[in-house]
């Protein structure tokens, strides 16, 4: 196993206008890009200014275009909202207009409220999910798809497109307990979880047990762990920063939900960054400060795939590219290299 290190992005709202914040995304995930990172995820979402990129394909479009070795998907397609077969043409496009980069999350939808919205039943969610994601992965192997299901039927509907990577890109799976966590190990998925790091051991540890049992062909999967992630040059500077962009962030995760009546049921809604990084959910500091935590969390939790959530709020292009430009150089090599002692010491046990 390696450490390899990703992001994840709301693309959340600041003050700018959205073609000046889309430019600027962009030119961060180009700095992504150089900077050696594995992949880029977008999540999605509709109707609050959560999610700037309601169709995550239109967004994966633009990424394709802008970088070169970056990989990059969705956290999550949430099927309730796709056309099957529209979504499963999407994926074929950007798998081919990216030479092969695409990987793919899939979900229910993390916000009942904008899956009502698109008039679909949201306690049923889960099954529409389900349902969709057998549909779409058997679509993408046969050349004339007949399906008879609950929620969508098909018959004999010629399959003209298919993925480049075969038999379909990688697909991702957001764990949050133990039988999740088996659920994915059995199918192969690489999973990712933003649960502190005492629960993210434990659903990474049923995961490589399952693994291991089953004696799957190939490299483990990525295993990750999702974290809010801001560098600066000095400790101070950078809480002072995150702090700030954190509040924004904060009001576009509660805004849908607050306009309803609750509030998020998420662990993520605390009051301000502070408590988050006392929680273990984000770190903000200078470039030891950032490796320290992050290599605590790693061995707590098993973590091979570290996610950062490196955009958030109204934080400057200037303080974003700073950021990454000082994880990249400084925290990134240093995490590799512990992980490289810790990983041949745990190759060892096992010949032994």
């Amino acid at each position: 196993m390696t450490l390899e290190f990703g992001v994840f992005d709301h693309l959340d709202r600041s003050d700018l206008a959205l073609q000046d914040f889309y430019e600027q995304r962009l030119a961060v995930i180009e700095a992504f890009d150089r900077g050696g990172f594995y992949a880029y995820h977008v999540a999605e979402h509709h109707f609050t200014p959560l999610g700037m990129a309601p169709s995550p394909s239109v967004f994966l479009a633009a990424v394709a275009q802008r970088t070169k070795r970056l990989r990059f998907g969705t956290f999550v397609y949430a099927l309730p909202n796709h056309h099957p077969l529209r979504v499963l043409e999407e994926i074929c496009m950007l798998d081919h207009l990216s030479g092969g980069r695409l990987e793919i999350g899939f979900g229910r939808g993390s916000v009942p409220f904008e899956i009502s919205y698109y008039g679909q039943n949201a306690e049923e969610r889960q099954q529409i999910y389900a349902e969709r994601l057998e549909l779409i992965l058997k679509a993408f192997t046969v050349r004339t798809l007949t399906w008879n299901g609950r929620y969508d039927r098909f018959e004999n509907v010629p399959m003209e497109f298919e993925p480049l990577q075969k038999p379909y890109p990688p697909l991702w799976y957001g764990a949050h307990s133990p039988d999740s966590a088996e659920r994915a190990a059995r199918k192969g998925l690489n999973i990712v979880t933003n649960d502190n790091p005492d629960k993210a051991r434990a659903i990474i540890n049923h995961y490589q047990k399952i693994w291991n049992e089953l004696r799957l062909a190939g490299p483990m999967p990525k295993m990750g762990l999702v974290r809010f992630i801001f560098v600066a040059e000095t400790d101070d500077e950078a809480m002072a920063i995150a702090r700030r962009a954190y509040l924004r962030w904060r009001s576009s995760f509660v805004y849908l939900s607050a306009l309803n009546g609750t509030l998020p049921d998420s662990p993520l809604n605390v009051e301000n960054f502070d408590r988050l990084v006392q929680l273990g959910y984000a770190i903000a500091g200078a470039p030891d400060t950032v490796s320290g935590f992050l290599e605590e969390q790693i061995e707590i939790s098993g973590a091979n795939y570290v996610v950062g959530q490196f955009c958030f709020g109204d934080l400057s292009l200037a303080e974003m590219l700073r950021s990454v430009e000082l994880f990249a150089v400084h925290v990134m090599p240093k995490l590799q290299a512990v992980a490289r002692g810790r990983f041949s010491s745990l190759d060892k046990a096992d010949d032994n």
